[in-house]
């Protein structure tokens, strides 16, 4: 049975989030702000975290940030504001998805149910090759990206997006081809989360960010 915590200051939306997930066979634990979820990630494993951004003491990008100080939970980011900026801090503090109020109940359950199959996937077959060009290098096995021989410090999301990207170089991708592949087939956002990552990826690589070329109306190709 899968485990996850909801996190946010309004009760009536724990309450929502908790009959449909314990209705679909989920363990829920409930906080009702970022000091106490953080108290309870330190005491208990959850499977994933449906987080809200504004609450008391410490909000949530605050929150998901000490988190991941402590364990490597998936997050599901909610939020009253749905600007690009907002999003695009998230997914940069890595979270695994933003959903703004008001939400049908309905697609929270499905994109948790897409979150947890996502990172219950067996890992890759360690035979593909790592990847050096230049000065970009790029170890998947270690997970690790070295640009001039220092290391980059990428979100999960980033790196998986990039070694895509390198293990299909000089090919032409459509940004539903880079979703269905990096994100999964049942993946419920929209193409622009694949422009959104792409934008953070090409800041993370410097000045190798021009080996990622964008296809106009297509979609991205990482030329060499």
């Amino acid at each position: 049975m899968h485990k996850i915590l909801i996190v946010d200051d309004e009760k009536n939306i724990r309450e929502v989030i908790r009959e449909y997930a314990e209705f679909e066979g989920f363990e829920v634990a409930e906080a009702a702000d970022g000091m106490e979820a953080v108290k309870l990630c330190r005491e208990q494993d959850f499977d994933l975290i449906v987080l809200d951004v504004m609450m008391p003491k410490l909000d949530g990008f605050s929150t998901s940030k000490e988190i991941k100080k402590i364990k490597d939970i998936p997050i599901l980011m909610l939020s009253a504001r749905g600007e690009e900026y907002d999003k695009l801090f998230g997914f940069e503090m890595g979270v695994d998805d933003y959903v703004v109020k008001p939400f049908s109940p309905k697609e929270i359950m499905a994109r948790i149910h897409v979150i947890i199959k996502r990172n219950s996937k067996n890992v890759e077959p360690e035979s593909l090759e790592n990847f050096k060009y230049n000065g970009l290098e790029v170890n998947r096995l270690g997970r690790s990206v070295y640009i001039d021989g220092s290391k980059v410090e990428m979100t999960p999301k980033e790196y998986d997006l990039l070694f895509y990207l390198v293990q299909n170089k000089n090919i032409a991708l459509t940004r539903e081809k880079i979703l269905n592949s990096v994100w999964g087939y049942d993946f419920l956002g929209e193409d622009r989360t694949v422009d959104t990552h792409i934008k953070m990826l090409r800041n993370s690589l410097g000045s190798y960010r021009d080996y990622i070329v964008t296809l106009r109306g297509v979609g991205y190709k990482f030329e060499v």
